[in-house]
């Protein structure tokens, strides 16, 4: 299992907690240092079944400096992720690969379901 995340940020925080709580093993990458490539990005973005704005951290500095909730509804999947790929901390965090699962943020009640269904 792989978990991405930016050390100094509260829910990543949070959500390690909870994956250390749970007993699940997993390896840890910092986001800023290795930041997701275009492919690992498509391929997660393809496996999550989510909209690619999700993938966004909407609330970063990065996001609102470069004004992209007015650019992101004009550009094509490819130039996103293309985009996310540039910055780390474009990427929302945390983001949990477990095989077919890819989480992103943390929300309990959705990491507890799949670990319940076995996803994790």
């Amino acid at each position: 299992m792989l978990f991405v995340e930016y050390p100094p940020c509260s829910t990543c925080k949070k959500a390690k907690k909870w994956l250390d709580e749970h007993g699940l093993a997993y390896t840890d990458r910092h986001i800023k240092d290795d930041n997701p490539t275009f492919e690992e990005l498509r391929d997660w973005h393809e496996r999550s079944g989510l909209p690619l704005k999700k993938f966004f951290n909407t609330s970063g500095m990065l996001y609102k400096s470069m004004e992209l909730k007015n650019k992101l509804p004009l550009m094509t999947v490819e130039e996103q992720l293309r985009l996310l790929a540039t910055d780390g901390m474009l990427v929302k965090r945390p983001v949990l690969v477990a095989g077919s699962t890819v989480l992103v943020g943390f929300r309990e009640a959705e990491w507890s379901a799949a670990l319940e269904g076995g996803q994790l």
